[in-house]
């Protein structure tokens, strides 16, 4: 059975573990959006041992495509891009702490 449950990034094994499919889920805090050539800049940032420009521990990476404004606008429409690009990189980001 689905529920409605509220998170905060960034995310804690315990709070990743209680979400079920189907739940409806509520994010506060920041949610990073990044498609393959991002995830590709992280991962070589990554094993050359420099600095990433975010802590990943715990954190949510939306794969989204460019969402450029409207003229007055912040953002963009926001829709979700193919995952499976990000399939050779995702297990690197999982190792230093993504959780989303």
């Amino acid at each position: 059975m689905s529920s409605k449950k509220s998170i905060t990034t960034p995310l804690t094994d315990e709070v990743v573990m209680n979400l079920r499919i189907g739940d409806e889920v509520l994010i506060t805090g920041a949610v990073y959006s990044a498609r393959d050539a991002a995830h590709k800049r992280l991962v070589d940032l990554i094993d050359k041992g420099e600095k990433l420009p975010f802590d990943p521990k715990g954190q949510i990476i939306y794969f989204v495509g460019p969402s450029p404004s409207k003229p007055g606008k912040v953002i963009g429409s926001a829709g979700p891009t193919t995952s499976y690009r990000m399939n050779a990189y995702t297990p690197r980001m999982i190792e230093v702490g993504l959780k989303g």
